[in-house]
């Protein structure tokens, strides 16, 4: 598979199509559900953790001053929903096992 910066759901489900041979309107309609149900475990539970992946948390950030880089004019970032991911230690340990070789 050709690695890239950025990845479609298009992309993932061709590479599935590759692996497995199911069809790619199945292959797009599973990557579908797996992104769907992430983002209603977060709209629910706050949380999605996938064992040996990682931990989906959605968290509240307040409002805040910031800074316009260009015209350094201040405005008021208002308070949101963010989403943080924290790799498991098994994504962890095989990134840097890679990186080191």
């Amino acid at each position: 598979m050709n690695i890239k910066k950025n990845i479609s759901r298009e992309e993932i489900a061709e590479a599935i199509n590759i692996e497995f041979g199911f069809s790619r309107k199945e292959c797009l309609e599973v990557v579908n559900n797996i992104v769907e149900i992430i983002i209603e475990g977060l709209e629910t539970n706050k949380k999605v953790k996938i064992h040996n992946f990682g931990t989906f948390t959605l968290k509240r950030k307040k409002s805040r001053l910031g800074r316009n880089p260009k015209t350094k004019e201040e405005v008021i970032i208002k308070d949101r929903n963010v989403i943080s991911f924290k790799a498991s230690k098994n994504i962890l340990n095989f990134i840097n096992t890679e990186t080191n070789e």
